[in-house]
């Protein structure tokens, strides 16, 4: 590998803005949800979770490749997460990192133990502080929306706390489009910080946040870190039609192993799927494109992502050295065709229902360089 003028290695990812901020960040970013094991959350008690040597390895290698961005979230593994990530950290340089988490799950008993309001956001990140053993988080997320709360409230503790010094910049999670839209205008009005990021599922089996919350993304300048880009390992071009995945081998035949029945949106059933031509159809696609470039499947799934031009980072998650370091290929040095970017869109795309169809067709040809993008037209980047 070739070094750089300073005798280091050169990273094997490029780094982008985070929306319209001056935070840069490598173009991949490690999802930590299997750092960890907690039995009492069948989420995380599968066979693809990480013992703290195990996650520490890959952040080893992740940070050795240039990735500097890490994501975690208190709910994970009901902190264990973070302590595994803030462990780790006592053995770096903590300005190289760019360290996210979030708030809003439910982390005890009390009444007040969950939720976006003041007093459990300043508990909550004092608590993800305290785990990650630093004294500063560079994004905080809200991981959700809060119907109990006020948006005025949420925004105004998230802004105290940037005041203080406890966290540089904030971002949202999994919101729909007109919440997404009401944070963006009331924090402008209240003249306080707002929101840089927007942490989605998106993938080529989920687009639908192209409708709404990418459009407010590319009109306020929100860079989003798309989550379950493989879907759950759908994606990754493993699994063959009418043959039932391995439930020791991957999330996917965990969830399909379990009596229960019960699906999470980071790794659907595989009733769906199994006979739908839809997925197969995608998949053969996806195949095609990386044998044209000599890549893996995962690696055109997370590139297709890359070149959205919405996109500041794509955050994925890695059970092994192997896992992470084939993921981390899409990240720079190659590029999907113009024409292969528009088969896998025409592959992965379904219907668009009313008024979806009509407003974005009626504006296809209305470009105007002196109002801002043109939200309908110009969607992806090189």
């Amino acid at each position: 590998m070739a070094g750089t003028t300073t005798g280091q290695p050169s990273p094997q990812v490029a780094y982008r803005f985070l929306g319209k901020s001056g935070l840069k960040v490598s173009n991949i970013c490690l999802g930590t949800m299997t750092f960890g094991k907690n039995s009492a959350i069948e989420l995380f008690n599968g066979p693809t979770q990480n013992d703290e040597a195990e996650a520490h390895l890959i952040l080893d290698r992740f940070v050795e490749m240039g990735g500097n961005f890490i994501d975690t979230a208190n709910i994970y593994s009901f902190g264990i997460s973070e302590q595994i990530i803030g462990n780790w950290l006592q053995k770096q340089k903590r300005e190289n990192l760019v360290i996210a988490t979030k708030v809003r799950a439910t982390m005890g008993q009390g009444p007040n133990e969950t939720g976006l309001s003041r007093r459990h956001i300043l508990q909550m990140c004092d608590d993800s502080l305290k785990r990650l053993q630093t004294d500063y988080i560079d994004l905080y997320q809200t991981h959700g929306w809060d119907s109990a709360v006020p948006i005025e409230e949420t925004l105004r503790a998230l802004d105290d706390l940037v005041k203080c010094g406890k966290v540089r910049y904030i971002g949202v999670c999994n919101v729909i489009g007109w919440q997404m839209q009401k944070i963006v205008d009331k924090a402008e009005a209240l003249g306080i910080n707002s929101i840089i990021g927007l942490q989605q599922q998106y993938s080529l089996l989920c687009r639908h946040p192209e409708l709404e919350e990418f459009q407010v993304c590319r009109n306020e300048g929100i860079g989003v870190l798309p989550w379950s880009p493989l879907k759950g390992g759908l994606l990754t071009g493993k699994f063959q039609r009418g043959v039932k995945p391995d439930s020791e081998g991957s999330r996917i035949g965990f969830v399909a192993a379990k009596e229960s029945g019960r699906t999470f949106q980071s790794s659907p059933g595989w009733s769906k799927y199994e006979n739908n031509d839809f997925y197969w159809n995608l998949v053969d696609v996806m195949s095609k494109v990386a044998k044209n470039h000599g890549k893996s499947v995962p690696q055109v799934a997370l590139r297709w992502l890359l070149q959205k031009n919405v996109v500041s980072s794509v955050i994925i998650g890695a059970t092994s050295i192997k896992q992470l370091e084939d993921n981390m290929g899409a990240s720079t040095g190659w590029t999907i065709t113009k024409e292969e970017m528009e088969e896998l869109d025409t592959a992965s795309s379904e219907e668009l229902p009313y008024p979806y169809e009509m407003v974005f067709r009626m504006n296809i040809s209305r470009k105007n360089p002196f109002n801002g993008p043109s939200s309908f037209v110009e969607n992806t980047q090189e």
